[in-house]
């Protein structure tokens, strides 16, 4: 089969692959018909995160089930799945608390690389939630996009505690920063504030459900959520960066009591102990528990309630992964679906 590995910083290439089979009686394998590029996997593409081999690209997925282990009982052949980009068993203590990211038998699809024809899907029960009909390839956009970064920004504005009467302001116009925008909107939030500097993710956020727009950023951005809540600062703050100045942001952006959910991954964040002990603020997040929240958001896209694969903005096969690499880096796209050529 046909799948992308990064060899180096900017060394994306689509290759042959061994086909994936089935390994333990709880495994399935799935024929991928869509996959796209992550904000995060460019941590690795810009050299920010270490590569110390080639390696399989991609943990987002969906697809038709081509075969399942002996013990699998939930899905069968044919069915059309989507996963998270942890596979868990969605049994253990902390998988039945909701954090399924946290399974005590995690693996990281990531380290499988879905961006590829075919995947092995280890922890099939517990990891893919099938359709109860065949998707229409508009709603499979927006089934991919529930895979990680629906789930990512669904959780981010639950951790933020996003709800009706709050102001929730978002830190970060990625993917997942835009998809917490509708996160927070089918909440109930009363006022959202997207925090982005350009012209067609504003657009979007507004499409997702934004009341306004702050272009500044860091400290007079800060003093501009300031400004919009009567000095106070929002009630619930989104952070889809992971940086020093995004998590600062969001942390002063932030009122008294307030909730912080943050999910951009963290690269050198560290955390200021004697302001954040005056600031009477609540911090949440990390990697999103989206199998807690899939059987929801897949109802919610196959019944057309939602439309989170417009955050999908450029689409190319999966041979042209490096190019979609590209366009990613170099913010010309939002978010890249790569079609498979099985699809």
């Amino acid at each position: 089969m046909r799948g992308v590995i990064m060899y180096a910083p900017g060394d994306v290439r689509v290759e042959e692959r061994a086909d994936p089979v089935i390994e333990e009686p709880t495994d399935a394998v799935i024929r991928v018909t869509a996959a796209c590029i992550c904000g995060s996997d460019l941590w690795p593409y810009r050299g920010t995160d270490t590569l110390r081999a080639p390696a399989p690209m991609g943990h987002e997925y969906v697809g038709v089930v081509e075969q399942v282990g002996a013990d699998v009982k939930s899905i069968t052949v044919g069915d059309f799945v989507v996963g998270s980009f942890i596979a868990s068993d969605d049994t253990c203590e902390i998988c039945r608390a909701g954090y399924q990211s946290h399974c005590i038998h995690r693996v990281s699809m990531g380290a499988i690389g879905t961006q590829a024809e075919r995947v092995r899907v280890p922890l099939a029960d517990g990891t893919l939630v099938a359709t109860s009909r065949q998707p229409t390839p508009h709603q499979v956009r927006g089934l991919l996009a529930a895979s990680d970064v629906l789930g990512t920004g669904w959780f981010a504005a639950v951790a933020a505690e996003a709800g009706p009467g709050k102001t929730v302001a978002v830190v970060g116009d990625g993917a997942v920063g835009l998809l917490g925008i509708l996160a927070a909107q089918r909440l109930g939030a009363e006022r959202i504030i997207a925090m982005s500097r350009h012209a067609d993710r504003q657009a979007l956020a507004l499409r997702f459900g934004a009341t306004d727009i702050v272009e500044e950023r860091g400290d007079e951005g800060v003093a501009r959520i300031k400004e919009l809540t009567g000095g106070l600062g929002a009630h619930s703050v989104i952070e889809a960066v992971g940086t020093q100045e995004s998590m600062m942001q969001a942390i002063r952006s932030t009122r008294a009591g307030g909730h912080i959910g943050y999910v951009g991954v963290s690269h050198d964040v560290a955390l200021p102990g004697r302001e954040l002990f005056f600031a009477g603020q609540h911090l949440h997040g990390g990697p999103a528990p989206v199998r807690r929240f899939l059987p929801e958001l897949v109802e919610l896209i196959m019944n057309d309630e939602i439309d989170p694969g417009a955050v999908f903005d450029l689409t190319l096969p999966l041979e042209d992964a490096a190019e979609g690499y590209r366009a990613m880096d170099e913010r010309r796209a939002i978010k890249v679906l790569l079609e498979t050529e099985s699809a």
